[in-house]
């Protein structure tokens, strides 16, 4: 078992730190300060362009795509490194395409989806959203509500779906409906691609979260979606999903670390600088507690992190180790992030640092494609071989 990184995606993944602390970091005060005005944190227009402009001439788009479709074909491991760098700014910016979402159509389109949807993703030409859970369904895929029906050699799908990022500018949304009432989630369960403005699609309001991000509820009224559009077999929409699933949950670890470890380091800068009744932050005993444990735990979670990913790499089950990674990585940076904030004093309090950014995401994260309770009940379901 070797973690280490060849040549190559040594370079990919040097190649994003540095983007991130040349073009991503000196943002940084321009987002914070339009969230302190109520704008939301968010590029400019022109910053947009120029971070979408130096990554892609850097080559960093497609990382993980397939090479058949103009990507680099980057494998888990590598994009462990590529998720943690991200994860190090408060930077609202993601290098196209979306992996969790990229996988799953990669894992499942025929020829012809193959030319109208993954390869103008895969070129940042699309944006694309999901649609998974349902007012009151949550995180359990049995209480799926939105159903589809055929009508000759189309389909008709009918519920609403909610926490959906980007559904009010997505250029086509992955639904999930169960085709299938008889079979539910076991077997009954299909994947859809619902472009924009087809009939029946409404984005009927955005839901504000914290941290200034922003999830849409979308209702499917007699929504028309033609029949080389099911992503996919029919009524094997489940696995297909969970790869998308543990795509972002293995994202999201990583990009906790990424936090972390920036936190981390805050402290570290910041300890030695500040004295309190005669003596440094540095020699307090409960400052050096919360490095030491903030390093031990990155240590750990990171090298869970690389081991899920090689498992993946290896095409191996890997939905333990994604649950525990997920739980434990999260949980960790939201620690970490917290005692940073109890050392900077009234200073980590401010909406002027990152670390207020960063503790909003990981609370958000903390509930995002599962919450902790959930997959660790998941880890002990499998443990205990209850999942019958």
């Amino acid at each position: 078992m070797n973690f280490d990184l060849d040549d190559d995606h040594r370079m990919v993944a040097d190649l994003v730190r540095r983007f991130v602390d040349d073009e991503l970091m000196p943002l940084e005060g321009a987002v914070l300060a339009r969230d302190i005005a109520g704008e939301g944190p968010h590029l400019s227009a022109e910053e947009l362009e120029r971070v979408e402009r130096v990554s892609r001439e850097l080559g960093l788009w497609g990382l993980d795509a397939p090479a058949d479709v103009g990507g680099h074909d980057l494998p888990a491991v590598a994009m462990v490194a590529v998720n943690e760098a991200l994860g190090r700014t408060i930077v609202p910016f993601t290098l196209p395409p979306d992996s969790p979402n990229l996988r799953m159509l990669a894992a499942t389109v025929t020829d012809r989806q193959r030319e109208a949807y993954l390869a103008p993703y895969v070129r940042g030409e699309t944006v694309s959203a999901i649609g998974i859970s349902e007012p009151g369904a949550g995180t359990d895929p049995a209480g799926m509500k939105t159903r589809a029906d055929r009508d000759g050699d189309d389909w008709i799908l009918n519920g609403r779906k909610i926490w959906i990022t980007k559904a009010d500018h997505a250029d086509f949304t992955i639904v999930m409906a169960v085709s299938d009432r008889e079979k539910g989630a076991r077997g009954g369960m299909t994947a859809f691609l619902v472009d924009r403005d087809a009939p029946g699609f409404n984005v009927v309001r955005p839901i504000p979260m914290i941290g200034g991000h922003t999830t849409f509820e979308v209702a499917l009224d007699d929504c028309r979606v033609e029949g080389w559009k099911v992503l996919g077999k029919e009524g094997q929409g489940f696995a297909p999903m969970q790869l998308r699933l543990g795509t972002r949950r293995s994202e999201m670890a990583a990009n906790a670390i990424g936090m972390a470890q920036r936190a981390m380091e805050m402290m570290i800068d910041y300890a030695p600088q500040r004295s309190t009744f005669g003596k440094p932050l540095s020699e307090r005993q409960t400052v050096q507690n919360w490095i030491a444990d903030a390093a031990i735990r990155i240590h750990a979670a990171r090298l869970m992190t690389y081991d899920c990913a090689w498992k993946l790499d290896e095409g191996r089950d890997v939905r333990s180790e994604i649950s525990m990674i997920k739980s434990y990585a999260l949980e960790m940076a939201w620690e970490v992030v917290d005692h940073a904030m109890q050392c900077f004093g009234a200073m980590g309090m401010t909406r002027e640092m990152p670390l207020q950014m960063m503790a909003s995401r990981l609370r958000v994260m903390r509930i995002y494609d599962g919450p902790t309770e959930i997959h660790n009940w998941v880890v002990a379901r499998n443990l205990l071989g209850t999942r019958a």
